[in-house]
């Protein structure tokens, strides 16, 4: 529903961040300075499903303080979680083509989530029902905002944290399951996003407890129902199903604590995409292998990232095609950064990321990088409604801080120059395209304000803002909607028990 008579620029930027503030600057305990940051990676188990990727970094889990498995008595070889998140967002005015206005959403998720165990094995099923109110037939709603009352995971998983007294940890999962590799800039699960990927097939891992870990998987995609914004805004119920044309597999190898503190990941996924039941598809035949170094922050010593990824394979231009493209793209993610220990314990980075674009749309070639199954919100920007950036066709330097007033209170402050890699590809997230090249390639600068405060182990509050300033290419290609810069604005609420 598109809002009316919104608030000037101004009196929302200056909501924002009063917002913002209001939850970074809360006095902090005389020894907070001493509180070092935790960078404990989530549990695989959904309890912070709906934690927006930007805050994860930080987080460490805990018991609910609301126990749903305590108030219902239930057994020990039993887990339970149930996890309900709202969250408003508007947005004023546009950037993608053919858009005449601003919009506003509430996506509403409730997860539940239940596994039973006994010693080496697990059975375990999740069930998500992820809709939205308040949008209409101009809103562009698709299936990234709605997911109806359906199961992304049931699972039978079996583990030996002791192989045969070899000090190695087996894990074997098979069943329909969520994945989250690496960096997840190509496998993920979605945190800000309402709905989440998930995958039908088979997955095994092996750990060599605090050196290596490897991880390899046979899946197939699990689609989406309906697809079509009409069926979607009269909430009409399809459940969901694996695309039987499409496989996705592949292996990651992550090792840890090299010399100097580095780990380090090498990894290859293959992704076999053919015409789907419901619909056709662009025919996706990719190899992507890549490899990523870095150092996890520490407080009082800098922390570097650097990630490289090719991809190789065929692609069609259009759905409606049948001819194949070669495929040859790549991406290229770097970071610096130094964590104070002052009060605070702010974090400073400086980022880069390049995703090749296409070079000409009349060679009979594609270099595009596609970003597969990942998660784009903690280094682009808010998704939702919004999602102005993706990892494709862009040239990015930016800088971040981040920083906690107290352990509860988790902010940063994000700044981005944006560029097309390629003048005659597209913007794809604003499906704005100049094949002259004509046009500068200059999209814009985007500020980027977000603020989480956890109120106990059970419920959090977050916010953010953000602002996109439109350069030439944002303004003056054809389809373009108005000058005029675009703001963003959401707060949200997850009770977890």
């Amino acid at each position: 529903m598109k809002p009316q008579n919104q608030p000037s620029i101004a009196s929302r930027l200056s909501r924002a961040i009063g917002l913002i503030i209001s939850a970074a600057t809360v006095i902090a305990p005389a020894d907070a300075a001493e509180e070092s940051k935790s960078y404990t990676k989530p549990p695989t188990a959904p309890f912070v499903s709906q934690m927006s990727d930007a805050l994860l970094g930080s987080y460490k889990y805990e018991k609910p303080v609301w126990s749903l498995h305590d108030a219902l008595g239930l057994p020990k070889w039993l887990s339970l979680s149930l996890e309900q998140r709202t969250r408003y967002e508007t947005v004023d005015n546009c950037f993608r083509a053919g858009c005449t206005g601003g919009d506003q959403q509430i996506p509403m998720q409730i997860d539940l989530w239940l596994e039973a165990h006994s010693e080496h094995w697990r059975l375990g099923g999740e069930f998500l029902d992820a809709r939205q109110f308040g949008s209409d037939e101009d809103s562009g709603i698709n299936n990234t905002h709605v997911d109806e009352a359906d199961f992304i995971q049931g699972y039978l998983a079996w583990s030996d944290q002791n192989l045969a007294h070899s000090g190695l940890g087996v894990e074997a999962i098979t069943g329909r399951q969520t994945l989250n590799f690496g960096s997840r800039r190509l496998v993920a699960r979605n945190n800000m996003r309402n709905t989440i990927n998930t995958f039908d097939g088979f997955r095994i891992r092996v750990v060599d407890y605090n050196h290596w870990q490897f991880n390899a998987f046979v899946t197939k995609p699990v689609g989406r129902y309906p697809n079509d914004s009409e069926q979607l805004l009269d909430h009409f119920h399809s459940f969901d199903e694996p695309e039987e044309q499409a496989w996705f597999s592949g292996g990651i190898l992550e090792v840890y604590d090299l010399p100097g503190k580095i780990n380090a990941e090498l990894y290859l996924y293959h992704l076999d995409e053919g015409d789907r039941k419901r619909n056709p598809t662009n025919n996706r035949r990719y190899f992507t292998p890549g490899m990523r170094f870095y150092i996890k922050p520490a407080k009082g010593k800098f922390d570097f990232q650097s990630e490289t990824i090719g991809q190789w394979g065929t692609v069609r231009s259009s759905k409606s095609s049948n001819k194949d493209l070669d495929h040859s793209a790549w991406y290229q993610h770097l970071d610096i950064g130094y964590t104070f220990g002052i009060p605070w314990s702010p974090r400073l980075a400086i980022e880069y990321d390049y995703a090749s674009g296409d070079h000409d749309p009349n060679d009979g070639k594609d270099q595009r990088f596609d970003t597969l199954f990942g998660a784009r919100r903690f280094e682009f920007g808010p998704t939702g409604i919004y999602g102005a950036f993706a990892r494709s066709n862009i040239n990015t330097p930016g800088v971040r801080l981040g920083f906690s007033p107290r352990p509860d209170v988790q902010a940063f402050i994000a700044h981005r120059l944006y560029w097309l890699a390629e003048d005659k590809d597209s913007w794809t997230s604003a499906n704005l395209r100049d094949r002259t090249g004509n046009t500068s390639s200059f999209i814009g600068q985007q500020l980027e304000l977000s603020a989480r405060y956890d109120f106990n182990s059970s419920l959090n509050f977050e916010t953010g803002w953000a602002h996109l300033f439109k350069g030439a290419f944002a303004k003056e290609t054809a389809g373009a909607p108005d000058g005029q810069s675009v703001d963003y604005f959401y707060v949200q609420s997850l009770f977890r028990f």
